[in-house]
């Protein structure tokens, strides 16, 4: 199921999402050249989102030596950083089709700066979640799944009648429908499942294995849905 737009009336051009849908893609882009070098591993090494680096230097600069405190800062970067990198062709697809598909009328209604920092606060917390979860993990985490996942729990809050226009297609013939907004919050979770299609070669052991760490996106859909339910009250 690809959804292609909502039937919701934008009012603002949505620079942030044009900008953020770039910025993913590049990036993309630049993470094949380095796979075309052989140095794409040591970059996500260095600049993924992986918990036992973070919690190893926590605990050096809390225990051990507390100049290690620097080398955490520089670690905590790995959590904005990691949110414009991707795994595979599937998942930079996948992100940034709901990116365009619901991105578009949540900045609408929330403007541009607020909407960028709640797409980077959101996945920022994804991210210290997943590192709680699993604080030993050594594979490196990637992806905008976090915020989208939170983009996603918003819209469905703010806009529970919408209607996204799909499409299903079946081998040789597309066939056009109307979906609820909320049958994406199920479908989200479903299509994670095909992120390891045209997986880049990320030595030594990939990124985004299915651990609990992976799936602690879900507190990102929470976190999106949460702050929209606490906005329409007050």
């Amino acid at each position: 199921m690809i959804p292609i737009s909502d039937n919701l009336r934008t009012y603002k051009q949505p620079f942030v999402n044009y900008w953020l849908i770039g910025i993913n893609i590049l990036m993309f882009f630049w993470e094949i050249k380095l796979e075309i070098g052989g140095e794409l591993g040591a970059f996500i090494q260095n600049c993924g989102l992986v918990p036992g680096q973070i919690t190893t230097a926590l605990n050096n600069a809390i225990f051990v030596n507390p100049a290690a405190w620097v080398v955490v800062v520089g670690s905590l970067f790995s959590l904005i950083f990691a949110i414009f990198l991707h795994g595979s062709f599937s998942q930079i697809l996948g992100n940034m089709l709901f990116l365009w598909v619901f991105g578009k009328s949540l900045e609408n209604i929330l403007g541009h700066g607020r909407y960028l920092a709640f797409y980077l606060i959101t996945g920022i917390l994804t991210g210290l979640a997943q590192i709680l979860v699993e604080p030993s993990l050594t594979v490196p985490l990637i992806g905008a799944n976090g915020a989208i996942a939170a983009i996603l729990g918003a819209y469905v809050i703010r806009f529970p009648k919408a209607k996204i226009d799909s499409v299903l297609p079946l081998i040789f013939v597309y066939i056009p429908m109307q979906l609820p907004a909320y049958f994406y919050l199920f479908w989200w979770f479903i299509q994670q499942l095909f992120y390891g299609i045209g997986s880049l070669n990320i030595p030594p052991s990939g990124v985004n294995q299915p651990t609990l760490a992976y799936w602690m996106q879900l507190a990102g859909m929470i976190l999106g849905a949460a702050y929209m339910r606490l906005r329409k009250l007050y």
